[in-house]
């Protein structure tokens, strides 16, 4: 298994992000959000920073660039400072098509997933923290229905299939609980790191 290009992947709100700081802080990778990319694109275009929005820029880039467009944007800033970190972690891998560029690297898919009410309690508690309190301001439905909206693409394959993500997933992590020395102890027991 290459552990130098990792792929995360996983549910709104499982702790991709908190698996890449992880992997940054205790393990020397470089963690890059593929979605503050997107973030960052909106802003530039002067829209939004709504899921919707992010999810029309990510379809866009993928049809004029290629299903792995972001994978390819996070290798890129890698490859720029790579002598500096042990590898590089990314996420929050939508498509399958970024799946496949992952493993196009020799790199490795993983999944996190959490039980649904404890996501979405996650986002609420941590909306303001993370700066984005109006973009996470939605009723328990709201985010199920969003999140059903991104778990299967449209018919168009370069809108987010989620599921699609977890189909071609080499390694799954469940983050059900608080404790972060477990998660620490779960992804360095599941990618063999020391």
């Amino acid at each position: 298994m290459n552990k130098q290009i990792i792929g995360l992947g996983g549910t709104n709100g499982s702790g991709k992000d908190t698996v890449g700081h992880i992997l940054a802080d205790k393990y020397g990778y470089l963690f890059i959000s593929v979605t503050d990319l997107l973030r960052a694109e909106a802003r530039r275009r002067g829209q939004p920073v709504e899921r919707g929005v992010l999810r029309t820029i990510s379809a866009e880039w993928r049809r004029e660039l290629g299903l792995g467009v972001l994978v390819d944007k996070a290798v890129a800033e890698y490859e720029a400072v790579k002598d500096k970190y042990t590898g590089v972690a990314m996420a929050s891998l939508r498509n399958p098509g970024e799946a496949d560029r992952v493993h196009d690297f020799g790199g490795t898919m993983v999944w996190v997933d959490a039980d649904p009410h404890t996501r979405y309690d996650r986002i609420q508690a941590n909306a303001a923290i993370r700066e984005r309190a109006e973009e996470d301001n939605k009723t328990f439905e709201q985010f199920l229905v969003e999140e059903e909206a991104e778990m299967h693409h449209s018919g168009d394959e370069a809108t987010l299939d989620m599921a699609g993500v977890k189909a071609k997933s080499d390694i799954f992590l469940e983050n059900n609980g608080n404790d972060l020395v477990q998660l620490q102890n779960d992804i360095k027991q599941s990618l063999g790191l020391n």
